[in-house]
């Protein structure tokens, strides 16, 4: 391992890592990153063409990473199911995030160097995103109003740390706010001021303010950003949200990604809209039922091909084969449903982007595929 910090961003297809990574690119044109996809071999086309696009914007390559090279079955996806005797990725097993994502990330990109991961969790979220289990590994979360990952949060707010952090504070928060700022510090977290509140508390005071004071602490440790000099993000306290995602997207020329476009539908003489909220395989497990539908319905060559890998006697969907979801009377049913659902929420809610809000909002995230 050399104490040389390597800066990687990971692009999905999806349209938060793309616009992430214009960000960077546009703001930050001094911080030299690479950019890399782990391509299962079972992306939607739209992904390539966004990847392509990107590429072009940028005027660098993006590198591609692929599990298993040496098989000789040619798609990953398909030299893993083999592996596993045709058992199907799922919630409790997800071993297509693992194999297919995370050790090619780990493995062939960033090895033993020492690495900032950059994640684009946006600011209007509220999960966490990657953290790596390999010490060298540390993530970044640019959206965030905390751009700090959980391990290193936990680390700085530790009640053995007050001390120091205290005397970096006093070197660096101005008079005016000097005093606020150490007697929040001095704070002990407890179940009575649990951590993320105290968090909250400090970012609060000062996002930059608080940024500076954890990068001279990381100094102390041997986390990857302890070897960097300088690091321009911690003077950023800006919040991106959901617009400001198709924003970047827009403005760049890039688009969003083609997926995300909101296709009518019609039924029992109500109109309705579907597509797809997020990137990933085609037939990701974490899907909701109307994007399976989608899918049948706007790709039908690639439904038919999820539907082969139930041939091996496990489905997608724990209730469901695909063969009967798509029966006209289940298809009608879930439309309707869906329907009911968009017009619900909408009651409450008003956005430009409202429909794919609503469908991210409903479905569950793979967050470790957004690395």
């Amino acid at each position: 391992m050399t104490n040389k910090v390597k800066h990687v961003l990971g692009i999905s297809g999806g349209k938060d890592s793309a616009a992430l990574a214009i960000y960077l690119y546009n703001k930050y044109p001094e911080l030299n990153i690479d950019y890399y996809f782990c391509d299962t071999g079972k992306e939607l086309a739209e992904t390539y063409e966004l990847i392509d696009k990107l590429e072009s914007y940028f005027g660098k390559k993006i590198l591609r990473l692929k599990a298993a090279e040496a098989s000789h079955v040619n798609k990953p996806f398909d030299h893993f199911m083999e592996l596993f005797g045709g058992y199907i990725p799922s919630p409790q097993a997800r071993w297509c995030t693992k194999k297919l994502k995370l050790e090619p990330f780990e493995n062939q990109l960033v090895k033993d160097d020492l690495s900032i991961s950059y994640v684009g969790i946006r600011g209007d979220e509220n999960r966490e995103g990657y953290i790596s289990h390999k010490t060298n590994i540390q993530s970044i979360f640019p959206f965030r109003k905390n751009i700090w990952s959980e391990d290193v949060i936990r680390m700085i707010l530790n009640n053995s740390n007050i001390l120091q952090l205290e005397e970096i504070t006093d070197s660096i928060v101005t008079k005016n706010k000097l005093d606020i700022f150490i007697e929040t510090i001095n704070k002990n977290v407890s179940p009575q001021y649990p951590q993320n509140r105290k968090l909250n508390d400090l970012l609060t005071l000062g996002i930059v303010e608080f940024n500076k004071i954890v990068f001279e602490f990381l100094k102390t440790t041997k986390m990857p950003l302890a070897y960097e000099e300088i690091f321009p993000l911690i003077e950023n306290d800006e919040v991106l949200i959901r617009d400001d995602i198709f924003r970047i997207l827009e403005e760049s020329g890039v688009g969003v990604p083609a997926y995300y476009k909101k296709v009518e539908f019609e039924v029992d003489g109500r109109k309705g809209y579907y597509s797809r909220s997020r990137s990933g395989c085609f037939f990701c497990f974490f899907q909701q039922k109307i994007e399976w539908v989608w899918l049948y319905e706007q790709h039908n060559d690639l439904f038919w091909k999820a539907v082969k890998y139930e041939e091996a006697g496990y489905t997608w969907m724990q209730s469901e084969k695909l063969t009967d979801l798509i029966k006209p009377e289940r298809i009608k049913q879930i439309k309707l449903d869906h329907i009911k659902r968009t017009e619900r929420n909408a009651q409450n809610q008003s956005s430009e982007f409202l429909l794919d809000t609503l469908i991210e909002a409903e479905g569950v995230g793979c967050n470790a595929c957004f690395i």
